[in-house]
């Protein structure tokens, strides 16, 4: 079925052009009316990182959910993670975080996580689309079974507390010397309070949100700031969350990057070593370099590869019984302790393992040698879409061009009208043409 609101993470476009007041409405009321099982009274909590439209959207969340008879628990800025921990620990019906992650701050976003602090499956996504465009009225709540809201002011301990506790008894941060990019989100007083409380020495990025500049030129999607910020404050390590701080980007010593995959291998050794691995192998997307495979394969670790997405990690996780899985771009997934992506604790991980290893962070990171891989993104008009049938004659040339050790990987965005081509084999300049002459077809057929 095509899907006119809900994309790979949620609802998610320009606010007050594709995320309106009367949107927000009509989701509460949808997501309202699925999730009003029983008698008892129900309630939801919502959550929302620093963008200046976070106060719009949220009051007309509010105001859906309360014309459906939902009592309203309203959590102020935190991470996506914690809107998930706290939806199962405050036994809320729904959860429901107001965010577009690391997009910049003019998009919003509204996702919904279930009673068990997981991410809705495409069939409930389906039933509360088909209700939102449709006749509500019937459905609204008498006047006196009307849903109250109300502000939740100890949110933030709360998970501070739960994020701490993921890190071993034994292990403190005493003596480490951290700078934590914030990207002026949702994380920008948790996240250095944590690592505080921990003993680390912290300096602070991206703690100054004014509504504009969430994830500008901050985050982990902008670098560049806390490499410069870790080499000149001479830090052990660097952390970057993005705008809602379920995906981390972390900074060596030395000022290099290293990404999802490297971490997801740090954290699988670790854990097969101890015992903590559920299944002998991690779960991934089709764009994890191969790399990592090969690496994996080395410790006897199979990588399960899905579509792109943290929903899809987490879902096949789920089924299969993996507690490690995550995305290239820093969506770390460790089911022990989250239901979702959670950047504080997959930094806390890696944090583990350098106290465990007393190792420089640049050691500790380089677990394989990443193959080389090209990602380039080829913008559409929305209206007239590019279909892989189109161009599949230059794909199928060019993976026989990159042959059996090369992928070759062309699919649309889930949140913007963009193709993403992403080549990746043994040698660079094979890799790059093959890219570009994906990205060459595409712009032909697109101008057409």
């Amino acid at each position: 079925m095509t899907r006119r609101y809900f994309g790979t993470d949620g609802i998610r476009g320009r606010a007050n052009g594709v995320i309106t007041p009367d949107l927000a409405l009509r989701v509460g009321q949808a997501a309202g009316v699925v999730f009003r099982r029983g008698e008892h009274r129900h309630r939801v909590v919502i959550g929302k990182d620093t963008r200046l439209s976070g106060y719009m959207i949220e009051t007309a969340l509010v105001a859906g959910f309360t014309s459906m008879g939902m009592d309203v628990l309203m959590l102020g800025p935190v991470p996506t993670p914690a809107v998930a921990m706290l939806t199962r620990s405050m036994r809320a019906d729904l959860g429901v975080m107001i965010s577009a992650s690391h997009n910049a701050y003019e998009d919003n976003g509204i996702k919904l996580f279930g009673p068990d602090g997981f991410k809705l499956s495409d069939d409930v996504e389906i039933e509360i689309e088909t209700l939102i465009d449709s006749d509500l009225q019937s459905k609204l709540s008498q006047s006196a079974d009307l849903g109250r809201a109300k502000r939740i002011d100890d949110v933030r301990a709360r998970y501070i507390e739960f994020a701490k506790r993921t890190l071993p008894r034994h292990v403190s941060l005493e003596g480490m010397r951290i700078v934590v990019d914030c990207a002026n989100g949702a994380a920008y007083r948790i996240a250095p309070e944590a690592l505080w409380e921990l003993g680390a020495e912290v300096f602070k990025l991206g703690v100054e949100p004014d509504g504009f500049n969430i994830n500008r030129d901050v985050g982990s999607t902008a670098p560049a700031a806390l490499v410069a910020r870790v080499r000149e404050v001479r830090a052990d390590i660097g952390i970057a969350l993005d705008g809602d701080a379920d995906r981390v980007l972390i900074v060596d010593e030395k000022g290099q990057t290293v990404d999802g995959d490297q971490l997801m291998a740090v954290i699988a050794e670790s854990w097969a070593r101890t015992g903590q691995l559920a299944k002998p192998g991690v779960v991934a997307t089709i764009m994890s370099n191969l790399g990592l495979e090969r690496f994996l394969s080395g410790l006897g670790l199979t990588l399960e590869r899905t579509a792109v997405g943290d929903r899809y990690v987490l879902e096949h996780m789920r089924q299969h019984g993996y507690n490690v899985g995550g995305e290239q771009s820093g969506h770390v997934i460790l089911s022990d302790y989250s239901t979702t992506g959670d950047g504080l604790v997959a930094a806390l991980q890696l944090l583990a393992v350098v106290r465990e290893e007393d190792r420089p962070v640049s050691d500790v990171c380089r677990r394989f040698e990443p193959l080389p891989q090209i990602l380039k993104n080829v913008r559409y008009n929305a209206a007239k879409p590019v279909t892989e049938a189109r161009i599949s004659g230059v794909i199928e040339e060019q993976r026989r061009a990159l042959g059996a050790g090369g992928r070759l990987i062309v699919r649309p965005s889930g949140t913007e009208p963009v193709i993403r081509v992403m080549g990746e084999g043994d040698d660079r300049d094979t890799v790059e043409r093959a890219v570009d002459s994906v990205c060459e077809a595409i712009r032909a057929t697109a101008a057409a």
